[in-house]
Parts: structure tokens; sequence; C-alpha cells
């Protein structure tokens, strides 16, 4: 722990039925920076499109583990949220990050991800290299 900073990790196998685990760790995690409601809602949404991307875009639902690392930060007044996975990986990031693009053939998927992590964090970045995984950073600043 660095002054004001605390930093947890979870690691979790990519089931579908993790993404509501991360969205109530991450919740819990951030309280400690006395967040509103909506800002709390914000995060747990971001979070179940980062999880949901990584279980069903980064292993096409076979077995892998998914990480999640929150550092919230009360000089700063931020929460900042990583997903990692070492699944399949994203060719185009610029493309995958367009609004309604899917690379999900069975039509339940809307491609809506990215745009719902855009607009409901402060910041992300999207690091990854196909066949080797995917990282999503998130930012949300509380008390804006």
């Amino acid at each position: 722990m660095e002054g004001d900073r605390e930093h947890i990790r979870l690691e979790m196998e990519s089931r579908s039925s993790n993404e509501e685990f991360a969205r109530v760790v991450a919740a819990v995690f951030m309280s400690r920076l006395d967040p509103t409601l909506e800002e709390m809602d914000d995060v747990k949404t971001a979070v179940s499109e980062a999880v949901t991307n990584a279980v069903i875009h980064g292993y096409r639902e076979k077995c892998g583990t998914v990480v999640m690392e929150l550092t919230a930060d009360r000089t700063e007044r931020s929460l900042t949220v990583e997903v990692t996975d070492q699944g399949t990986g994203i060719k185009d990031i610029k493309k995958a990050m367009e609004p309604m693009y899917t690379t999900d053939r069975s039509g339940e998927r809307s491609g809506m991800g990215f745009a719902f992590m855009e607009a409901f964090m402060d910041e992300i970045t999207v690091e990854s290299e196909a066949g080797c995984g995917t990282k999503v950073t998130m930012k949300k600043y509380i008390g804006r």
C-alpha cells in the first residue's frame, strides 16, 4: 500500500456467472471512496462489460482465467480497474471499439461493450495482441 492507495487482485475462472461477482467486488471495494449511487452503478456496468468481453470474446466461452485488479486512490479520488485475459486477443482494437461492432456470430451480442465502458468511465485504454490476450484499463474519478 502506498499512502492513500489500496489495491486488490481477483482471479476468476472465465465463467459468465463470475461477471456478477466481479461487479459486487468492485462496488464494495470502491465504497471506501464514498461514491454516489450513480458513480457506483457506472463502475458496475463498466466492470460487467469488461468481464463479459473477456469471457465471451477473449475465451470464446472456453476455460481460462480473468484477472480484475482494482486500485483506489484516496488522494486522487479515483478508482482504476484493470481486466485482463490471456485469450484470443483483438486484431484491430480501433475497429473493436466502434459501437455495434461484434465478433459474435450468434446474434446475441450488440457490440456496445466498449461504448458502454467509454460512456460510464472517465478514461479507458485497451492493450491487446492477437493470440496473447487483452488488458482493459478503466478509471473513474469520484465526486466530479
